[in-house]
């Protein structure tokens, strides 16, 4: 038999789950490429591994098959989850996570509710796998944990082995298991036992969020793949085949022309050509019906492992090779908190929301978020809510009393209880809005978190402030020290109602200065707002990188130090958001950058704005004058490609390209570096829209 030498590609993205479309992979060609050019040493050492790994396996399943194959031991397997996430839907809930655990339990314990439906050939080989997977109650230093890590960076949105560097709990005593938004184009992915050896800081499953339980953003057909991935885990390869070691073959799924002969090194899974629907009736390989609710299938209606899968999993678990002869060690099984019954941790709980109106859109959803042990008691207390307690574990509570409210929870198992309460955790939004016109220096502000102003951070590490040490104008502003944060984190600053009723044409305008540490900063600023006080926020502007930055960079604490350093923003009110209860709210997403400063916030009438034109294509510029990036917020009623050509004062085309318009709003940055100082003229040409604007470059 041809040896395995990796198992990168473990179930293919569903463009459309309805239709079935599967995205072929080519990431176990990748993977094998990857290893070969950057160490073929690595490689040939994954090959030596492997091959004892397989002798192993081999005596252990000839062992294992001697003995009673249902009545042996249960091998317990601790896992952490890292949901890595940029606070977008990836960021699954704790429930979510929870129900991917109790669909994987079920899987490898044969518990599955439609276990009735396997075909009828294959439920003798039907096996109980004795495998369980538990969440870890302590961690590597011994202190409690829920088992679930949350991690904000945008590797995310790659999902390969980086996010692994992030952070990885020792993997001889977890299976680390990785949330993202994107498992590298994949449902997920996992290496082998072999290749962790070699490689440590690879081991562990990635998995993309929508594939992860039957709940919240993934769905009870995706559930299946976690599964299939660990079987990969311990050293399942796919059941047509997959990879075999002497010359780094690789087997697609569901290939018509592939060699029958290959083989998963599973005595009872029969050869098979691999299918991507669930074709109950599919034969290949002279076979009267092919194994295609098998875990390892791409048929997406997985529910079993064979008994021989069930051998080859344990052999994995009885072999040094990955550590993973080390999980399920009774003394593992202690340090990780899970082997005996769980103990009340710490009690906690969340809310789909912090801030509501008094009149409208006020009803919060608590969920209790506690760790660890099973709750006997749930015991909630909701001071100026309705109902003001409850003991349900999921609440929903209406608020309509203005002003901040505390939340406490009482939660126990029948030995342990803990108790937490939050103050000020809800605050309740008063019925009337400000009047207009409106405007906000931060002169008389006395608080950000009042009944007025809001600032809330998504992790706590930082937040908005007020601040007398610099102003555009008067002495006050607001400010984020983000020079001394040193993680991806999102901050909010979040106004009061403002009723716009029986107004028109109005647009938000404020001034900010901000400074990158360096030119690789991300940072980014947007301007959000709702006509229904809290609900249904729509992006109005967009600013980062080197769009965003006022002033050159600098490494040291960053405060602005003159008026030039502050830059004005506008931004159009839609009309159906001129209501009584509108709002706005600044979002900071921190990357590595300097501290911003927001002031002088003002609503103004659109039309009395010198940039606005008169054919339904409204342009704002900003900064103006300019030093280096142009910001051009085009606001038009129809979708249409135009050209954009940029002159002098003696007509010289100096710049000119073409961009794309969409209905609506449009935001994009022009990079005037190579001009020099000097008064131009941007003109926008389409075909029916036109538009002329002046800007000057000036650098001091």
């Amino acid at each position: 038999m041809k040896k395995l030498l990796v198992s990168l590609v473990i179930f293919i993205s569903l463009a459309q789950l309805s239709a079935q479309e599967l995205k072929y992979c080519g990431t176990d060609e990748m993977r094998i490429n990857t290893l070969k050019q950057a160490n073929p040493k690595i490689a040939q050492a994954i090959i030596k591994r492997d091959q004892v790994l397989e002798a192993h396996t081999q005596q252990f399943t000839e062992n294992f098959y001697q003995k009673n194959m249902a009545g042996g031991m249960v091998y317990t397997i601790p896992v952490v989850f890292h949901v890595i996430h940029m606070y977008g839907n990836e960021n699954i809930s704790d429930a979510q996570i929870k129900d991917g655990i109790d669909v994987l339990n079920k899987t490898f314990r044969k518990q599955l509710a439609d276990t009735a439906s396997i075909v009828a050939a294959f439920k003798p080989l039907h096996a109980d796998c004795e495998i369980e997977f538990k969440l870890a109650q302590l961690d590597p230093n011994g202190n409690c944990t829920s088992g679930i890590n949350r991690i904000a960076s945008p590797l995310t949105t790659t999902g390969n082995h980086d996010v692994k560097t992030l952070i990885q709990w020792p993997t001889d005593m977890y299976l680390n298991i990785y949330v993202v938004q994107n498992a590298a184009g994949l449902a997920g992915h996992a290496i082998f036992p072999s290749d962790a050896d070699s490689i440590p800081a690879w081991d562990g499953i990635v998995m993309s969020h929508n594939y992860v339980g039957s709940i919240g953003t993934s769905t009870p057909m995706r559930s299946v793949v976690l599964a299939h991935e660990c079987g990969h885990y311990l050293n399942l390869q796919h059941i047509w085949g997959g990879n075999n070691v002497p010359n780094f073959y690789y087997y697609p799924c569901a290939d018509p022309f592939k060699d029958c002969n290959i083989d998963d090194l599973v005595a009872d899974t029969p050869p098979t050509i691999g299918w991507q629907s669930c074709n109950l009736t599919a034969a290949s390989c002279g076979n009267v019906v092919d194994n295609v609710q098998n875990a390892m299938d791409y048929s997406y209606c997985n529910k079993m492992f064979t008994y021989g899968q069930k051998a080859r999993m344990q052999a994995c678990l009885n072999s040094t090779i990955g550590g993973r002869n080390n999980l399920w060690q009774p003394a593992n099984l202690v340090a990780t908190g899970v082997s005996s019954a769980s103990t009340i941790c710490a009690a906690d709980f969340n809310a789909n929301k912090k801030v509501v109106c008094s009149s409208s859109n006020n009803q919060i959803i608590f969920s209790n978020a506690s760790y660890n042990g099973n709750f006997t008691s749930i015991e909630w207390t909701f001071p100026g809510g309705t109902p003001s307690s409850s003991t349900l574990a999921s609440p929903t509570i209406t608020y309509t009393t203005p002003g901040k409210h505390a939340v406490s929870l009482k939660v126990k198992n029948g030995i342990d209880s803990a108790q937490i309460t939050k103050a000020n955790f809800i605050s309740v939004l008063p019925s009337s809005g400000n009047p207009y016109p409106y405007s906000e220096d931060f002169e008389s502000t006395v608080s950000l978190n009042g009944n007025d102003w809001f600032s809330n951070s998504f992790d706590t590490e930082n937040e908005w402030l007020l601040t007398n040490t610099t102003a555009v104008s008067g002495s006050n502003c607001v400010m984020l020290d983000n020079f001394n944060t040193n993680k991806i984190n999102k901050d909010e600053l979040i106004s009061p109602i403002i009723n716009l009723t029986g107004t028109s044409n109005l647009s938000v305008s404020f001034k900010y200065a901000f400074a990158r540490k360096d030119s690789t900063n991300l940072d980014q600023l947007q301007l959000l707002l709702s006509g229904n006080c809290n609900t249904s926020w729509i992006i109005r502007a967009t600013l980062s990188g080197s769009g965003l930055e006022t002033v050159p960079p600098t490494n040291t604490f960053y405060t602005p130090t003159s008026v030039s350093e502050w830059r004005q923003v506008y931004a159009t009110i839609p009309a159906s958001f001129l209501t009584a209860s509108f709002r706005f709210k600044f979002l900071f997403t921190s990357n590595g950058g300097n501290n911003i400063y927001i002031d002088d916030i003002n609503i103004t009438n659109t039309l009395n704005i010198a940039e606005q034109s008169t054919n339904n294509f409204h342009v704002h510029m900003y900064p103006n004058p300019s030093k280096d990036v142009l910001n051009i917020t085009i606001n038009t009623e129809q979708s249409e490609k135009i050209m954009y050509s940029i002159k002098d004062v003696v007509g010289k085309t100096v710049a000119e390209n073409n961009i794309e318009l969409v209905k609506g709003e449009n935001l994009f940055s022009i990079n005037n570096e190579k001009l020099t100082n000097g008064f131009y003229f941007i003109q926008f040409s389409g075909k029916s829209l036109s538009n002329t604007q002046s800007f000057i470059i000036q650098r001091n």
